[in-house]
């Protein structure tokens, strides 16, 4: 009797659940509607790829736009102080934009490679409903970067005997140090923010983030200009401001996350757990790190090798003009990464294999779609697009040259990172830094080597040799996407939740 009076009042918990579930937080799950549609055979396969296809569509582009917003916002922001640095003189630019693009990328790749281990955990954890884990996920992550911080900082330290080891002269070399110097606290923004924009993605959450950034830009702008004009700090002051900027934006997402009802049951306080399970946690954002800043520095090490040319001028400001444009092109494809890696590990985690592929191929097909048509744009414009950053006739001659090469990797830049972000998703980090390491550092850039200084191809020869690099890994990609048995990833995704999600075990347990 005692045993069926228990049975009845565990079913009346149940049958409450859900309900109180509502009131204790306002979290939405993955919703099963497109792997429903996908799945009725009472609709002819026209009508279920019509009303998928819109249902994707419109998820895709919430998550995706917003995401675009903030980086191209974070960008900016780092662009206006190089921007501020500029009126200062031509040392101080040249100064602020070496440290900015060349040590602190190297940072920021890092940090973000890293930071995309908590994108596939978080994705594939709310996918399948256990939200007390995004937390502890999130706290691990700012561990493991935060500890990455204290190398990161003694190279920032050294940065000056870096720079003249690099061959820069004495007086660069020490402006760029003073400029560096203000941006280690930066180090450690990065270490918390990217864990908590993947945090809030991972959850669809990505609205208040583009808010925040966008009223950070605002106070950035404000302050770099009483630091640099007004008081006088120069290019101290300046990555100072930029530094303290990233920070106003980490406080802001983490208010917004411990005061949302959004967040409530995916952030339940800190833990004594983020300490545990930290080994495996670190072999996968290492696997992350070493995929995204393969890519990252792939294009750097291009405008590097050109250089090295006879007329290395002209081809390193017609490469800069190109590279400049392509990475905002990116910006944009890095939106629908984030989107991809979103969706894919979301319907995983939900056990939802079919609608898990056709995000991918919403997804793709998009991006592909809006690259194809600005590669198309770049094309008709070629004659026009250095205008935007000199008024060299010279220069525009070889950016318009160069049109066709730019042309194509605007194209590749729509698909490939794309295909990244599902690999995140999917948790195969550790797959495709193997093939970025094959395609881009055995392929491109020897092939890149070979056409531009052993057949006088110059910098067409260079572009060329590391286009065919990105062309091999992303056709690698594309056919092992084509290839996955999304059923099984789903069992994959299961199983490596299954095992990172005892929250009770003891601090520091492997």
């Amino acid at each position: 009797m005692a045993d069926n009076e228990n049975s009845i009042h565990n079913l009346e918990n149940e049958e409450r659940q859900p309900e109180l579930l509502r009131k204790q937080s306002s979290v939405s799950p993955v919703s099963s509607e497109l792997e429903e549609i996908l799945s009725n055979t009472n609709l002819s396969c026209f009508q279920r790829l019509k009303k998928a296809a819109l249902l994707e569509l419109k998820i895709l582009f919430r998550l995706a736009g917003p995401a675009v917003f903030v980086y191209l916002l974070n960008n900016v922001v780092s662009m206006s102080t190089q921007i501020f640095c500029g009126h200062l003189g031509n040392l101080q630019l040249a100064a602020a934009s070496l440290g900015n693009t060349g040590i602190q990328v190297f940072a920021y790749g890092l940090m973000l490679g890293m930071g995309s281990a908590v994108e596939t955990l978080c994705g594939q954890a709310y996918g399948a409903h256990k939200y007390e884990m995004l937390g502890v996920y999130l706290q691990r992550s700012a561990i493991l970067l935060a500890a990455t911080g204290i190398p990161l900082t003694i190279i920032y330290s050294f940065s000056k005997q870096i720079l003249l080891l690099l061959g820069e002269s004495k007086e660069i070399a020490s402006e760029a140090a003073i400029f560096v110097y203000g941006l280690i606290p930066q180090i450690f923004a990065y270490a918390v923010n990217f864990p908590i924009q993947k945090f809030l993605q991972a959850q669809s959450i990505v609205f208040p983030s583009a808010y925040i950034s966008a009223g950070t830009l605002a106070v950035h702008v404000l302050l770099s200009w009483l630091a640099i004009y007004k008081l006088g700090w120069g290019l101290l002051g300046a990555s100072l401001v930029l530094s303290f900027s990233w920070w106003i934006i980490v406080a802001a997402q983490f208010v917004y996350i411990v005061s949302s009802p959004r967040c409530k049951r995916t952030w339940t306080g800190f833990t004594w757990n983020a300490f545990s399970g930290l080994w495996d946690f670190l072999k996968l954002s290492t696997a992350s790190a070493v995929m995204l800043c393969l890519e990252i520095w792939y294009y750097q090490i291009l405008v590097l090798i050109a250089g090295l040319l006879k007329n290395a001028e002209i081809a390193l400001d017609s490469l800069s003009i190109c590279m400049a444009i392509v990475g905002w092109v990116y910006m944009v494809a890095v939106g629908f990464n984030a989107a991809a890696s979103v969706r894919v590990s979301n319907e995983l985690g939900a056990g939802h294999p079919k609608s898990a592929a056709f995000a991918v191929v919403v997804v793709t097909l998009s991006s592909f779609l809006i690259a194809l048509i600005l590669g198309i744009v770049a094309l008709v414009l070629r004659n026009y697009l250095s205008y935007i950053f000199t008024s060299g006739t010279t220069v525009a001659k070889a950016v318009a040259e160069l049109s066709p090469f730019l042309a194509l990797s605007i194209v590749l830049s729509g698909i490939q990172p794309v295909l990244s972000g599902v690999a995140v998703g999917c948790g195969w980090q550790a797959f495709v830094a193997y093939v970025n390491v094959g395609c881009y550092y055995f392929v491109g850039i020897p092939l890149g080597c070979v056409l531009g200084f052993t057949f006088d191809l110059g910098d067409k020869g260079i572009w060329s040799g590391m286009l065919a690099g990105t062309v091999l890994q992303t056709l690698i990609l594309l056919w092992f996407t084509y290839r996955t048995d999304w059923k099984k990833e789903v069992e994959k995704a299961q199983n490596r939740l299954k095992r990172w999600d005892n929250i009770t075990e003891p601090l520091l347990k492997e």
